[in-house]
């Protein structure tokens, strides 16, 4: 039985040191990977100018968001509705949701401040929590469009309810310093 249980825990433990090796080696690269978080997204060129038309993400499934506090990336949904861009984060009621979705708490708790990078292309941008007024409902439409097989009204009472109620937060992706 000893053997057993001595077998059994470095089966469990050489995964978990394996993972969390790879985790802390990703940490600082110039964005995330497919399942870990990274470092400050470097390469690409800051946009300058007006506002661009972000329709164009439609096309463009996931994008790099950073954080500032503190200084991290993951790879996130984007959606584009009234010519503002968006960026959702669910589970947020859950315990999953605290450990997996940390980013969007210290988005809250932090300054806000943003960099989206799009198809090699920075943005600088400042999260803004959306969890009520006349946008949700166009937000929720484009959402369940791209991720959800269709905007159907079991979809879009399903996803407004999961924003009012706090298990999805979404963000606006607005110009810093912009008021919202």
């Amino acid at each position: 039985m000893r053997i057993f249980l001595q077998i059994l825990g470095l089966i469990i433990l050489l995964p978990a040191i394996a993972l969390l090796t790879i985790k802390f080696d990703k940490q600082n690269n110039d964005g995330p990977s497919i399942l870990f978080p990274g470092g400050e997204l470097t390469s690409g060129e800051l946009h300058q100018g007006p506002e661009p038309d972000w329709s164009f993400t439609d096309s463009v499934p996931i994008v790099e968001l950073q954080i500032s506090e503190p200084l991290s990336s993951r790879r996130i949904f984007v959606m584009e509705s009234g010519g503002k861009v968006y960026v959702p984060s669910g589970y947020m009621r859950s315990t999953l949701g605290r450990i997996w979705k940390e980013w969007a708490f210290q988005a809250v708790e932090g300054d806000g401040l943003a960099v989206v990078r799009i198809d090699g292309k920075r943005y600088e941008r400042q999260l803004v929590r959306i969890d009520s007024g006349p946008e949700v409902k166009g937000i929720v439409a484009k959402m369940t469009q791209k991720y959800a097989g269709g905007t159907t009204p079991e979809n879009m009472k399903e996803g407004i309810e999961s924003i009012q109620n706090g298990d999805t937060w979404i963000f606006e992706l607005a110009p810093r310093g912009a008021e919202s």
